[in-house]
């Protein structure tokens, strides 16, 4: 069994220019999951246009994932200390969802955790490269996550993930997840939340 990571659950704010970046520490779970329960590896396609799947644990649609993450910003919740009151509804956007594909695949063809790439890459950067013109864009990352409904208890018990997805500013998100035997993780989860 792996060691647990105890990431601090800080959200690091970063601003400049009127933007706004928002990115909690990354968040692993203590296990690596059974390869045997995964969907496809990093060749398949995730979540994307039409119906498509995660490519990870059993198949979820896109309104699932819309489901569970608007119902959690309907009823409001408490991000440890933070008391975060309802907002409004998410919507998928399918530029978002290529950023966020895109750095679940790259953790798990080179076997890496953290929301910067190792040349430096972080989620603005790769917000902008699919033309999603942000004003505020965050980003939720998890590993060794076997489900949806895994990975969203774990973000939302996780105080700066909560907040990202309980922010009223955010009016887009996306989510992928790519599976890779092998890996120290196996399973690489990215949400990219934003607003134009």
């Amino acid at each position: 069994m792996k060691p647990i990571a105890f990431p601090l659950f800080v959200a690091m704010l970063l601003a400049g220019c009127g933007e706004r970046v928002i990115q909690p520490p990354p968040l692993a779970v203590a296990h690596a999951p059974d390869t045997a329960e995964l969907g496809a590896g990093p060749a398949a396609r995730a979540l994307g246009a039409g119906p498509a799947w995660l490519a990870c644990g059993p198949r979820v649609s896109i309104e699932e994932v819309l489901q569970r993450i608007n119902a959690a910003r309907a009823a409001g919740l408490r991000c440890g200390r933070h008391a975060m009151g309802p907002a409004a509804p998410l919507k998928w956007d399918p530029s978002l969802y290529s950023a966020a594909e895109g750095h679940s695949l790259d953790m798990a063809r080179r076997n890496y955790f953290e929301h910067r790439t190792p040349e430096g890459a972080d989620v603005a950067s790769r917000a902008s490269a699919v033309q999603y013109r942000w004003k505020t864009v965050g980003e939720n990352i998890a590993a060794g996550v076997r489900s949806l409904p895994e990975a969203m208890q774990s973000w939302l018990e996780s105080p700066g993930h909560c907040e990202n997805i309980m922010n009223p500013q955010f009016q887009d998100v996306a989510l992928a997840c790519v599976a890779q035997p092998g890996t120290e993780w196996g399973t690489y989860w990215t949400m990219v939340l934003g607003r134009k």
